[in-house]
């Protein structure tokens, strides 16, 4: 366990030689990688999106932390085989049609993908039908819809309305977030959840499906 807190306390650092020194410690140890991916790495990552939802933490920080977990990560692929592929399940996302921006869109992958979630990130500019094919293909329990502006507001109903019509509602989670987005539009356009920002949306992500 005092191999887990140190592992935990390295990643809240953001210290990537620290974290991979106390991963291979804890490696040769004995503790299992799966242990040391759930009950030390996750568990860090669930504390850096609390952090940041309350102002303790930011941005920057945020993103090194997300960096160090991807470097981790990677030193434990191989340990962890298909077991570990798909940890807390798929996840869809992507800035609708007619916005551009991704910076946050790309900091809630990087929380997601942190937390254990496979994403596949869509990208930019997305159509109503791309994330109706993509939950489709992808048989993704949950969708993520990014938007910075208010003009591309509309185009959040309009997705959800196409999957709605595209009879995927039922098994599919809908989280929006963005800028301009509020919980009130998240209800009006009929969306499960809204994230404030990205450790908010990570955390509503795995009560969604859990």
């Amino acid at each position: 366990m005092a191999d887990l807190e140190a592992i935990k306390d390295a990643l809240l650092a953001g210290d990537q030689v620290q974290l991979l020194e106390r991963i291979q410690t804890s490696l040769d140890s004995g503790t299992g990688a799966e242990e040391i991916l759930n009950d030390g790495l996750i568990k860090a990552m669930d504390i850096v999106g609390e952090r940041m939802k309350n102002s303790q933490m930011f941005i920057p920080e945020v993103l090194r932390c997300a960096k160090v977990m991807n470097a981790a990560v990677e030193v434990l692929k191989p340990l962890l085989g298909e077991k570990g592929a798909a940890r807390a399940g798929k996840f869809v996302i992507g800035t609708v049609k007619g916005d551009l921006h991704d910076i946050g869109k790309n900091l809630f992958k990087m929380m997601l993908e942190s937390s254990g979630f496979e994403v596949a990130d869509l990208g930019v500019d997305v159509a109503p039908d791309a994330f109706v094919t993509a939950i489709r293909e992808s048989g993704a329990p949950i969708v993520g819809l990014s938007a910075l502006l208010t003009t591309t507001m509309p185009m959040m109903k309009e997705t959800v309305d196409t999957i709605t019509g595209a009879g995927l509602r039922d098994q599919v989670k809908i989280i929006v977030g963005g800028a301009p987005i509020t919980q009130k539009f998240a209800d009006e356009i009929g969306a499960d959840g809204y994230g404030p920002d990205a450790g908010s949306g990570t955390k509503l992500a795995k009560q969604l499906i859990s």
